[in-house]
């Protein structure tokens, strides 16, 4: 993910004082805590040979040094090029009093105080630690929590600032005194790497078996865990940021057991390999892919999977596979046993045979477990063991996802490895918290004009999803130090994060503003490219409420910081059954029957479906099918009427599946007269007449999205025609479509319009807390 650090300050033209002795102060702003700072900064000043030290605070860090004019101004010079987990935003300087006292550089202690900084995000394990894990004469050989001051868990591990490990799950594993010498050395690369622990004196395994208490380690546990995984069992394991479930991905067996125990029929698994090697022949993997999946990030990756390959019950129906390489110590240790425990890295770059489902260890709809105790009890009907640790997760974070496209990537889900970087937003404001979204939350909050977004947090269809967003909330304000001055929510009233909103709100004595749906969805478009003008804005989205109380999700829209007008909007389809509509495609089938004027054909074409008649019934006589102009909804229509999905399994199903129909075909033609255009409504009816009688499901896929992006450019060129506006800001969760965004871009390129796209965060609800942070700080 792009780096939001900005240039250092230039720095002042050289001058005959160049040898005159002068003490500088330097604040470092930005992401300089727990990432190796201090003593890449104390390394600097030993070789430039200054005095003074440095400190974390509240702040960031603090600098004092002393020497002469040149070296000074080296050392500034240098820090342009930090430890690479660093992200320094901003240098400032003054010049201080020279004293006469001082001797060396020191590193002091941290100072308590209101925090104005950020904490890093967790990230994988470095090369250095991995060289020593797989030596066997290194004392921390196949020590499974193995981390230095550039790697390892942070965000997780830590429950507030300054980043201490007082402050943090270690704060339970006093140092031995190997450790403490390593921690207390500026030299040594594990300098106050607070996570820093061996197995004399740190975090264990701990294993549970269905027939062996919790806590109770085996001599080995890792050899066990892979003999139960090579047998076709499930074994739950603790990553970096909860509970993982892994099973043998060759074994068909063991991939549908899965799938039975944790009720998931079709939504696709991850898999997990030992590098990019082992993937090579299962999908296509370019430059841009590799560089993803190996990123300190460790984001599972969507790849398209290769022609042939055949892995059964991994992703059902759909042309992707999402790709995991290590992210935690102990999953490069099952790799290493899988090998035959190899000693040194040869074995590391060289293709592995070994390849795991892993995904998150949650029941559908509920948050993901982090403590033992827990995982043991949520997971009793699913796993058949449980490895877990002793070494507490303070923050649940689960795999973020990306999509790799044209050399780029998308955001599919923010969390493990990218939360909580800081993002700027376009200009200042008063302190902000917004509440997101019901679906694929995550809770954002402002400070001057810097936001963080929280991970990932789900669906809060639960108690126990809404009790972790509270914790998620409450994690987060601690560990920013930031004091909310506004409150900011969805529009929708009956949202349980617009509940939550409002009691926060009531609680603190603060206001609180809740801003249309879509109107944020842009919004955070439109904050992550920094325009802060007039604009355009596509909203392609599942679900909304509109002004006027109706189901919106298909909107064109002109927007202007907290001012937002519907210039149109797609003809909108009857939902029959209201929101059983949402999952089950055939209905939104039936529904673009109707409206043809085919409802007598909806119970014959519908058949297999129990409720047909009744749906039928409803239609005709206009009973229960509120009206949504959702782009969402359009492509469940498409997908119901060619037979793609009748009934989904898990969100957005039918459009994913019709992705990938198309993408088999590649390019079409737009459909001539698939839509007509009037007052600012789209109707795409003759596009969905057309689909009604086609065979070719492939062909006629990839006809309605060559359909569509031709009916959105001329909407759009109408509306640019319209309002002289010539930005445009796409949003909402159909912009994952790949097929439909990539043509959408080059049509508008040709008309020489600028098409602004999410791009650090998720187009869908799960980055709509940005576009809430921007609308909710520019309130009067």
């Amino acid at each position: 993910m792009k780096s939001l650090a900005e240039p250092v300050a230039p720095l002042p033209p050289a001058d005959a004082r160049a040898s005159e002795s002068a003490r500088w102060r330097l604040r470092l702003r930005g992401q300089v805590q727990g990432v190796g700072m201090r003593p890449f900064v104390w390394r600097l000043a030993q070789r430039h040979g200054l005095d003074g030290w440095v400190g974390n605070d509240g702040d960031g860090v603090l600098i004092e040094v002393q020497g002469t004019r040149a070296a000074l101004a080296a050392f500034r010079a240098e820090l342009r090029t930090p430890p690479p987990l660093a992200r320094i935003e901003r240098v400032e300087c003054s010049e201080q009093p020279l004293q006469a006292a001082a001797r060396g550089f020191a590193i002091v202690a941290s100072r308590v105080g209101a925090a104005h900084t950020g904490i890093a995000a967790d990230v994988a394990v470095c090369a250095d630690c991995l060289a020593e894990l797989f030596d066997p004469a290194a004392r921390r050989w196949r020590y499974p929590f193995i981390n230095c001051s550039h790697c390892g868990p942070r965000f997780s591990i830590v429950a507030r600032l300054p980043y201490d490990r007082a402050n943090t799950a270690l704060a339970a594993f006093p140092p031995c005194a190997e450790c403490a010498a390593e921690y207390a050395d500026p030299a040594d690369r594990r300098f106050h790497a607070e996570p820093l622990a061996c197995g004399q004196c740190g975090p264990r395994l701990l294993w549970r078996a269905r027939a062996a208490e919790l806590g109770a380690p085996l001599a080995d546990v890792l050899a066990e865990t892979l003999a139960l995984l090579r047998g076709g069992r499930i074994v739950a394991i603790k990553g970096v940021g909860g509970f993982q479930l892994l099973c043998d991905a060759r074994n068909a067996a063991a991939v549908a057991e899965l799938r039975r125990r944790k009720q998931r029929p079709a939504k696709p698994f991850a898999l997990l390999a030992a590098n990019a090697a082992s993937f090579a022949g299962l999908v296509e993997l370019d430059v841009a892919s590799q560089q993803l999946l190996e990123a300190p990030s460790r984001p599972i990756v969507l790849c398209r999977q290769r022609a042939g390959v055949e892995l059964a019950g991994i992703a059902p129906g759909l042309d992707r596979l999402g790709c995991l390489l290590p992210a935690a110590p102990l999953h490069w240790l099952l790799f290493h046993e899988a090998a035959g425990r190899p000693a040194g890295m040869a074995w590391t770059t060289q293709p592995q045979p070994l390849l795991l489902v892993c995904t998150s260890a949650n029941a559908s709809g509920e948050p993901l477990p982090i403590d033992d105790a827990e995982a043991v009890t949520a997971l009793a009907g699913i796993a058949d063991a449980v490895l877990g640790s002793d070494r507490a997760i303070l923050a649940r974070c689960d795999d973020s996802v990306v999509l790799a496209h044209g050399g780029g990537f998308s955001c599919v889900r923010r969390a493990r490895g990218w939360a909580p970087q800081p993002l700027r937003l376009p200009r200042a404001g008063p302190a902000t918290l917004a509440f997101g979204a019901d679906l694929k939350n995550s809770i954002g909050i402002s400070r001057g004009d810097r936001a963080w977004l929280s991970q990932h947090i789900g669906d809060l269809g639960s108690v126990a999803a809404r009790r972790a967003q509270w914790q998620a909330l409450e994690h987060l304000l601690a560990v920013l130090d930031v004091q909310p001055a506004r409150v900011v929510c969805d529009r929708h009233p009956d949202f349980a994060s617009s509940r939550a909103a409002a009691e926060f709100a009531a609680a603190h004595g603060l206001p609180v503003y809740a801003v249309q749906h879509h109107h944020a969805h842009i919004a955070a478009v439109l904050a992550e490219h920094g325009h802060d003008g007039p604009a355009l804005g596509l909203a392609l989205d599942g679900f909304g409420l509109g002004d006027d109380g109706a189901a919106w999700g298909g909107e064109l829209l002109r927007v202007e910081g907290v001012h937002c007008q519907r210039l149109g909007h797609l003809r909108p389809l009857p939902l029959p059954g209201g929101d059983a509509a949402a999952r089950e495609p055939w209905r939104m089938a039936a529904a673009a029957l109707h409206v043809l004027g085919r409802t007598d054909e909806i119970a014959v074409r519908f058949a297999a479906q129990p409720a047909a008649r009744t749906v039928a019934a409803l239609l005709a006589r206009g009973v229960h099918c509120p009206p949504s102009s959702s782009a969402g909804r359009l492509f469940d229509a498409a997908a119901g009427l060619l037979g793609v999905c009748a009934t989904m399994s898990y969100e957005g199903e039918a459009a994913i599946r019709l992705e990938a129909a198309a993408r088999r075909h590649g390019a079409a033609a737009a459909l001539a007269g698939g839509w007509t255009h009037a007052g600012g409504v789209l109707d795409l009816r003759p596009l969905l007449a057309w689909l009604c009688a086609r065979q070719d499901v492939a062909h006629a896929a990839a006809v309605f999205h060559a359909t569509l992006v031709a009916a959105l450019a001329e909407w759009i060129e109408w509306a640019v025609q319209t309002s002289g506006i010539r930005c445009v800001a796409v949003a909402g969760g159909v912009c994952l479509n790949r097929v439909l965004l990539d043509a959408l871009h080059a049509s508008l390129e040709t008309r020489g319009l600028r098409l602004l796209q999410a791009r650090e965060l998720p187009p869908n609800d799960g980055g709509l807390a940005f576009g809430q942070l921007w609308l909710g700080l520019q309130q009067t």
